[in-house]
C-alpha cells in the first residue's frame, strides 16, 4: 500500500485524508510464524498532518488467518481486526531520539505502509488457539507405532492395607491422647 507524501500533504488541507486498499499479506506466510494461510487484509488509514513534518496514519487492519490449534494441531479459522498508530517524518533531519519514539522517516515522495501492516498483523497474532470442535479430523495422533497417549487417572482413595489397619488405628488413639493433654 503506497500513497505520496504530495497527496497526502495536498488532501490533509482539506481535513484528514482517508484511504481503503486490500492489500496482499501472503509472504507472512513464508516467515517463521504460526501463520499457515492468511488471506488479503483489508486495510483503512486515516491520514492527519500537523504543522511539523509529521504524518500521522491511523489504521484498521482486518482479515483472516488460519493458525494451528494449541492441542491438536488442526487449521483453525482465526479472523482478525488491529487498529494501530503509526508516526512519519518527511524531515531530512531524523534523529536518534525519533527513532526510539517510533517515528518513522519516509524516504523520497512515496509513503509505503505494506511492512508496517505486516508488522502490526505479527504482533497481533495470538499466543494460541483453540478448535472448538472436541475431535477434529485431522488431529494429532493419540497412538502410533509402539506408544500410545496416556492421560493421569484421578487420583484414588487412599485404602489402608487390611494388614497394617490395627497400626493406623494405634496412631490415631495415639494422636487424641496428645491432643487432649
Amino acid at each position: 500500500m503506497k500513497i505520496s507524501v504530495s497527496q497526502i500533504q495536498r488532501e490533509n488541507f482539506k481535513g484528514p485524508f482517508e484511504v481503503e486498499e486490500t492489500v496482499d499479506v501472503s509472504e507472512l506466510e513464508t516467515m517463521n510464524n504460526d501463520i499457515r494461510r492468511i488471506g488479503p487484509a483489508q486495510v483503512k488509514v486515516l491520514f492527519t498532518m500537523d504543522q511539523s513534518e509529521e504524518i500521522f496514519a491511523s489504521m484498521t487492519i482486518k482479515g483472516e488467518m488460519i493458525l494451528p490449534c494449541a492441542r491438536t494441531l488442526v487449521d483453525v479459522h482465526y479472523p482478525y481486526e488491529i487498529t494501530a498508530d503509526e508516526v512519519f517524518s518527511t524531515s531530512p533531519y531524523v534523529t536518534e531520539e525519533d527513532l526510539e519514539n517510533e517515528i518513522h522517516p519516509v524516504e523520497g515522495e512515496v509513503l509505503d505502509l505494506k511492512p508496517y501492516i505486516m508488522e502490526n498483523i505479527l504482533l497481533g497474532i495470538p499466543f494460541r488457539v483453540f478448535s472448538e470442535e472436541s475431535n477434529p479430523e485431522g488431529a494429532a495422533p493419540k497412538e502410533g507405532d509402539g506408544w500410545s497417549f496416556v492421560q493421569e487417572e484421578e487420583p484414588k482413595e487412599e485404602t489402608i492395607d487390611p494388614r497394617l489397619k490395627k497400626l493406623a488405628s494405634l496412631l490415631e488413639n495415639k494422636d487424641k491422647k496428645m491432643n487432649s493433654e
